[in-house]
């Protein structure tokens, strides 16, 4: 499976976030918050059990549950999500791998930042895909101060539409031509051999500079994305080369 039906999965894969014993103000107000993700947001009856909670299903199985305070604290203010799964909310914990919808580049580079982060913190392997040259022109500085991490193994791919400045040589940028290397947006950390601390974002642009996609904690999606990487792009390919900088 491509980079981009791993996406087209995601999406198939909607959940519903139902609310319990809410005005229709609040629910409204959860519905504005997940609007940019793959989530339908519904009404329950009244029931006899707590006030104002929540349960995210996915299909007939329920995923999680809990008290509407959780997911709209300090009156409607919902934390936006990143990639360190420990501090989060269980309803927040199960929305990884939903899909979003219509993130702009300057979203895209702070859910980037987060990842990269993670890697900065420990060691293993980053893979990045920046989907052109040009893009991943802005990015060169950040990826010099990862790449100086002698624990850190970074590798960049991208469609080569110009050439890159000269820089410090410490990651590898592998061009490719592929059509989804220009149309994927991915930054995935393989933990170095922790599986609590893999994590990866992957995105399609759809329209321009508007992504859809999702990020995952998952150890086996974020392995799958490596060993198609791998497979797909990094071996034996005759095109690819070590950016020295020089």
């Amino acid at each position: 499976m491509s980079l981009i039906g791993l996406i087209s999965g995601v999406e198939r894969s909607e959940k519903t976030l139902i609310v319990h014993n809410a005005d229709d103000e609040t629910v409204e107000s959860v519905a504005e918050r997940f609007a940019d993700r793959n989530v339908r947001v519904t009404a329950a009856p009244s029931d006899s059990g707590p006030e104002e909670y929540v349960v995210l299903a996915e299909g007939d199985r329920v995923l999680a549950a809990t008290a509407l305070s959780e997911v709209l604290p300090d009156g409607g203010e919902l934390r936006t999500p990143e990639f360190d799964a420990k501090p989060y909310k269980p309803i927040l914990n199960e929305l990884d791998e939903t899909m979003f919808t219509s993130y702009d580049t300057k979203r895209m580079v702070a859910a980037s930042r987060e990842i990269e982060d993670r890697a900065w913190r420990s060691s293993g392997r980053l893979y990045s895909g920046f989907q052109r040259y040009s893009d991943f022109e802005k990015q060169i500085p950040v990826y010099e101060q990862l790449g100086s991490k002698s624990y850190l193994d970074v590798t960049v791919l991208a469609h080569p539409d110009t050439d890159l400045p000269d820089h410090d040589g410490t990651f590898e940028v592998y061009p490719s031509r592929a059509k989804e290397i220009r149309d994927v947006w991915f930054v995935a950390f393989d933990g170095g051999g922790n599986d609590e601390a893999k994590c990866a974002l992957l995105a399609e642009e759809r329209e321009p500079h508007r992504f859809y996609g999702f990020w995952t904690y998952d150890p086996a999606t974020v392995d799958y994305i490596f060993d198609y990487v791998d497979e797909t792009y990094l071996d034996g390919r005759s095109d690819r080369h070590r950016m020295t900088g020089r």
